[in-house]
């Protein structure tokens, strides 16, 4: 695992990234930096590693710098070679990683039971936000695996299907398909050999805004991120969220489409805003 070394908490069971560890000491242990964060003490002790979208309230209660915190994120002082990631950007980058994790498979219990503890505020995200954890504790592993197989696979097809090519020619492996991979190719990101969808699956595309917002693409610049999410993403996946959101079949996943769609219209939005006002 990259960006520090490692504690094992229990032979054979759990290793812990150093910066996480030098945090827990610093806040006097897991329950208390649990209680600083205001979040379920089992949800600190499973973390191997501190998330990208908490390690801003980490550094400031703790005092433990986010350089230590995500070594592979921030540069420590003196360091030119890595860029520094705005933390608007990782929490995009959270967003985004969490929808390619919920699109790109049915989620697991383990990841049920921690969406279960989101929480948010009296924003139209937020409540999205709370809506998602509610359906993931009115749902289980078994149920909702077969409610993402009828939604995006089926017997023959599913009920939608998340690909750039359909959504935008009525057909798969269309020149959108092409200019997917085109783009990927110049930006220099491989198919991983184990990713058995098409480049344009919902879930790759999130996965790849993902990265270039934590900057392990294009150095995270913007213009790049802006390019790739209006040529590739904002001529179709608000209509696939929207979809998605009105499946009567679709239990969890109608949550799914509403934070998904929720989420892009505020990218698109933010996309769109002159250069000076979106620096």
């Amino acid at each position: 695992m990259p960006g520090g070394k490692l504690h094992i908490l229990a032979e054979g069971k759990t290793l812990r990234e150093e910066g996480l560890q030098k945090a827990i000491d610093a806040a006097g242990g897991v329950a208390a930096l649990a209680r600083i964060l205001g979040i379920a003490q089992p949800s600190v002790s499973g973390w191997t590693r501190v998330p990208a979208d908490r390690v801003a309230a980490i550094e400031s209660a703790t005092g433990v710098s986010r350089a230590d915190l995500r070594p592979d994120l921030f540069a420590s002082e003196g360091d030119v070679s890595k860029p520094m990631v705005d933390e608007i950007d990782l929490l995009r980058a959270s967003e985004y990683g969490l929808l390619a994790v919920l699109l790109g498979k049915a989620p697991d219990a383990a990841l049920l039971k921690k969406l279960a503890t989101l929480r948010g505020d009296s924003t139209e995200m937020g409540l999205a936000r709370v809506a998602l954890g509610d359906a993931a504790a009115k749902t289980d592993e078994t149920s909702v695996s077969r409610e993402y197989f009828d939604l995006f696979i089926g017997v023959g097809r599913g009920e939608l299907l998340p690909y750039g090519s359909w959504y935008q020619t009525g057909f798969l492996h269309e020149r959108p398909l092409a200019r997917v991979r085109a783009d990927l190719e110049r930006l220099g990101i491989e198919r991983a050999g184990e990713r058995a969808e098409p480049e344009d699956h919902i879930a790759i595309l999130c996965d790849v805004m993902a990265g270039m917002a934590r900057g392990e693409f294009a150095n995270g610049d913007l213009g790049r991120q802006k390019q790739f999410f209006e040529a590739h993403l904002k001529p179709w996946a608000l209509r696939f969220f929207a979809d998605l959101e009105t499946v009567k079949r679709a239990d969890f996943y109608r949550s799914v489409g509403l934070y998904g769609r929720l989420f892009f219209e505020l990218e698109a939005e933010a996309f769109a805003l002159p250069d000076e006002a979106a620096a």
